[in-house]
């Protein structure tokens, strides 16, 4: 495939560095993941056979992946930039400008991505769709089951509405597993391994930026600045 990009610089990891996610980002990726693996752990090692008392433990996740959910959404509509995460009609373009170019019907240059490619806008919004559905479906599944707050009952809602919110319910499990592996196998490669690093310490060296990045899309502050330092855009 042909892609558009410069060549990387000379920075190193010792050099100037371009802020990616800042830390409460990090932190809410990596709580929201370790939750969503608690979750699936309760729901599937019964199935396997392996016994232990997991209902409480797997209800309480979700409720803490829940208000961690909350709080990213208020931090993203108060405090970042919505429109970083929205696939448009240029995003559109650029991957089936990419798809045509890696089935060789195309030799035109692909556009370099701004800061989050189509292919990672549409992951956010399918984990987005699969993660509130499953938890929407979980807080009526709740009404079934003895809390602190009250007993059960089994009666809300008819069998067969029941039945709908179990299959939706699970799913969310079998999706979720699916994007898990597809997830981690990604990030892993070498080309996006610089991706991985920034979800851990926040960063990439300017050579990544020059590479991987269009200055157009994913600007920085000016030409001496943004480096060291988060941008406005959905950091």
């Amino acid at each position: 495939m042909t892609v558009a990009t410069e060549q990387p610089s000379t920075a190193t990891v010792d050099g100037t560095r371009r802020v990616r996610h800042a830390l409460v980002d990090r932190l809410f990726h990596w709580t929201s993941a370790a939750a969503v693996l608690v979750l699936l752990a309760t729901a599937l090692l019964p199935i396997l056979g392996i016994e232990f008392a997991w209902v409480t433990i797997h209800w309480v996740t979700g409720l803490v992946l829940m208000a961690l959910v909350i709080a990213h959404v208020l931090r993203a509509v108060f405090w970042q930039d919505l429109r970083s995460m929205w696939i448009g009609i240029g995003d559109i373009r650029d991957g089936v400008a990419a798809l045509r170019s890696a089935l060789q019907q195309s030799a035109d240059m692909v556009r370099i991505a701004g800061k989050y490619s189509l292919a990672q806008k549409a992951i956010h919004h399918a984990f987005t769709v699969v993660v509130l559905t499953a938890i929407g479906t979980g807080l009526m599944m709740l009404v079934k089951i003895d809390t602190p707050w009250w007993e059960r009952d089994p009666y809300w809602v008819s069998d067969g509405v029941w039945g709908v919110v179990y299959v939706l319910h699970d799913l969310t499990s079998l999706c979720l597993v699916t994007m898990i592996i597809l997830h981690v196998y990604f990030a892993f490669r070498p080309e996006k391994i610089h991706l991985l690093r920034s979800m851990i310490l926040g960063w990439i060296t300017r050579g990544e930026y020059d590479r991987y990045y269009d200055r157009s899309r994913w600007p920085a502050r000016s030409d001496n600045r943004g480096f060291d330092e988060p941008s406005s855009e959905h950091e």
